[in-house]
């Protein structure tokens, strides 16, 4: 397949202006603690699952019907894959949310599909990398900063299990690991994540995908942030929403 640069530049725009209205607007999709009292449900696990999985598939797809790949190519789209793998099969496993509006569910679908199509076609068919370009220290500085945010993302969402019994939809304090410096502890993994990323590709899709995460799921955390000040009186004061010490 030949590269659609013309498709990469809308889809990678289309992140960056939609990254740009989340922090405008200050708003969050409306699931979770968020959704409506009357609308129609999915089950958090169920939901999880067809939400996330196609930016698991359709690069996965677009791998098997390359001709031909490269090392470098492989690793970069195996770790996109790797953060969709938790999330739509070992996150969704594990969940213990509420119901999804089945609203979100589908905007989640379209949008993991656009960007997984995205990031894999342009990894695939687009990228050029030269000979040296697996030895350079911005590609294992990326890969090791997503690690890194991927660890924070899954402990994160460890703890946060561990506040609920299950079948229970009740909000007590998160403490430990990242929560002891932001509300937001899992969202600034996930952030972490795609930063890492965006540094490691370092190309425009990665970069817009990394703003549009910072710009969307960032706006969630303050908005986490303010629901824990409002619920709790002796909330953390020194807690800041995503950023430690800043913001």
């Amino acid at each position: 397949m030949e590269c659609r640069e013309a498709v990469v530049s809308y889809l990678s725009w289309g992140l960056v202006v939609g990254g740009g209205a989340h922090l405008l607007r200050q708003n969050c999709a409306q699931y979770g603690r968020y959704a409506p009292t009357k609308t129609r449900c999915c089950p958090a696990r169920l939901g999880w699952f067809l939400q996330e999985v196609p930016a698991l598939l359709v690069p996965l797809l677009l791998l098997l019907l390359s001709a031909e790949t490269g090392t470098g190519r492989r690793l970069l789209i195996g770790t996109f894959m790797l953060h969709y793998f938790h999330r739509s099969i070992i996150y969704a496993f594990l969940t213990r949310g509420r119901p999804i509006p089945l609203i979100i569910i589908v905007y989640a679908v379209i949008f993991c599909s656009l960007n997984g199509f995205l990031q894999g076609h342009f990894l695939l068919h687009c990228a050029r990398f030269e000979d040296t370009w697996l030895t350079r220290a911005r590609l294992t500085a990326g890969i090791v900063v997503f690690a890194l945010g991927m660890i924070i993302n899954i402990h994160s969402d460890y703890i946060l299990r561990g506040l609920r019994k299950p079948g229970e939809v009740i909000y007590r304090v998160p403490h430990g690991g990242m929560f002891e410096f932001v509300s937001g502890a899992n969202f600034f993994g996930e952030i972490v994540e795609w930063c890492g990323y965006a540094v490691a590709v370092w190309s425009l899709p990665a970069f817009a995908f990394a703003f549009f995460t910072l710009c969307s799921i960032g706006a969630r955390a303050c908005m986490h942030h303010r629901n824990y000040q409002q619920r709790f009186e002796d909330y953390p004061r020194s807690r800041k929403a995503i950023i430690p010490f800043i913001l």
